[in-house]
């Protein structure tokens, strides 16, 4: 199989078939969580680190006002051009989650598959924080989900998906190359597996994430002092399921509530 070592980010099609296929649970749970955690009703969203606007373009679809930002300008010209065959007049744009503005605040955010954990420092995640808090209306939400590092029990080191659309198929794999917890980092090496009528060939690339304890987050949250958290809950997107955070949860999903 060819093989070629590159920014899985740079493949926005590919990259949309692979995680924007199951994004009907996330779009339900995240319109579940606005009527149930919203002190007002939700018209316009942003989503920083939008990529392929996989959610963003169906809350255009359904009538809100919609933007995002991300860095890689591949995935906003993709994204944008999904929102124009939505009719949607919004746009996202190339910018830094954690250096940002926008004219006005927005009812609700959300970054729900672990982009937030790319920011390798405190400082960025704080600045990250802040920018969603000027971004955010008094009493808005912002859903932010991701991975934790658990310090009881195992954790899951490798993953794997695999979605077609016609004539196209791509199969997904995530492995842990690296971890250490003292300075907080991680590694993991990625694969896209492409299947064309004419072509078969690998992707292949490596992600940096930063780690989080469940301690690590929350206190991340009360130096911003900001935003209190609403609700917690996991990747079953259940909402009549609530977890409590505690220090044996991996995947969690944080309603904030702008203060």
């Amino acid at each position: 199989m060819e093989i070629l070592q590159r920014n899985i980010y740079d493949f926005p099609k590919y990259y949309d078939l692979v995680y924007g296929s199951d994004w009907k649970a996330e779009f339900d749970f995240l319109n579940g969580v606005f009527a149930a955690h919203s002190s007002h009703p939700v018209g316009n969203v942003f989503e920083p680190a939008c990529g392929t606007g996989r959610l963003i373009y169906r809350f255009a679809r359904a009538g809100f006002r919609v933007g995002g930002n991300d860095l890689n300008r591949s995935a906003i010209e993709y994204c944008n051009e999904r929102l124009r065959r939505a009719g949607s007049t919004d746009n996202a744009m190339v910018g830094d989650m954690t250096d940002f503005n926008l004219q006005q605040p927005v009812d609700a955010a959300f970054n729900t598959i672990n982009s937030f954990r790319h920011l390798n420092s405190e400082t960025l995640a704080a600045n990250h924080l802040g920018c969603m808090a000027d971004a955010i209306r008094k009493d808005g939400l912002y859903v932010l989900g991701l991975h934790l590092s658990p310090e009881s029990g195992e954790t899951c080191d490798s993953e794997s998906w695999s979605a077609t659309r016609g004539y196209l198929t791509v199969n997904s794999s995530m492995w842990l190359v690296e971890r250490d917890y003292e300075s907080r980092f991680e590694r993991f090496g990625m694969t896209f597996d492409v299947y064309t009528p004419t072509r078969q060939f690998q992707i292949r690339d490596e992600v940096a994430f930063r780690t989080y304890t469940a301690i690590q987050i929350q206190s991340l949250i009360e130096q911003n002092g900001r935003f209190d958290i609403e609700a917690v809950y996991d990747f079953h997107y259940d909402l009549e399921q609530p977890i409590e955070l505690n220090e044996s949860i991996e995947d969690v999903v944080l309603v904030l509530k702008r203060k």
